[in-house]
């Protein structure tokens, strides 16, 4: 027989580890890799602290599932979904466009360059900007660059993507309201892709 007390509660009892890591990634996304801790997550999620230690064992296992979930979601929002257009120059169009629009994104991966020297952190801001850089690189490419040419814009880009994010998130820019953002993409867009 189930009891109200142990209904109301057995919600929070389920938590899987996808809700640490996703809860991991809001407090990573507010204030920076040092302030994900299991207490403070535990008292936002409404369960004790033991609840954590049936999906992890400790503090860096959450940080590492969390920072691979949002790699997995970045890649398949946005790297996966702007590979397969055939024109370069739309698929460059298209993958700033989607960098552009995801705010919770950016906000994680500009706490992770912050902390890019943490050992969880380095390989994958490694791996990240290899496969974005590769990405540009070739589209670039495929755009008529020579192949050097097409390097050099593709590190341009990508420098302009992560001074942006650095900018506004960690040195007090103001923040742009929603038209200035969208005419700053579009500059963006007029300026570093052929037309």
């Amino acid at each position: 027989m189930t009891t109200a007390a142990s209904t109301t509660s057995e919600p929070r009892a389920r938590l899987s580890a996808a809700d640490w890591e996703t809860a991991a990634l809001d407090v990573l996304a507010r204030s920076g890799l040092g302030a994900v801790a299991v207490e403070s997550i535990a008292r936002a999620l409404g369960v004790t602290k033991g609840s954590f230690y049936w999906h992890f064992a400790n503090r860096e296992a959450l940080v590492k599932a969390a920072i691979e979930r949002w790699e997995r979601r970045d890649e398949d929002d946005v790297l996966r979904q702007v590979e397969p257009i055939a024109d370069p120059r739309e698929r460059l169009r298209e993958l700033f466009r989607r960098v552009g629009g995801e705010a919770q994104s950016h906000l994680i991966y500009a706490a992770l360059l912050q902390a890019s020297d943490h050992p969880l952190v380095q390989p994958v801001i490694e791996r990240i900007s290899r496969r974005r850089l590769d990405l540009l690189t070739e589209a670039y490419r495929q755009a008529g660059f020579e192949p050097r040419a097409a390097s050099h814009r593709a590190r341009l880009a990508y420098t302009a993507y992560t001074g942006f994010l650095q900018l506004h998130q960690h040195h007090g820019m103001p923040r742009m309201d929603h038209d200035d953002f969208e005419a700053y993409v579009a500059h963006v867009i007029e300026t570093l892709i052929p037309g």
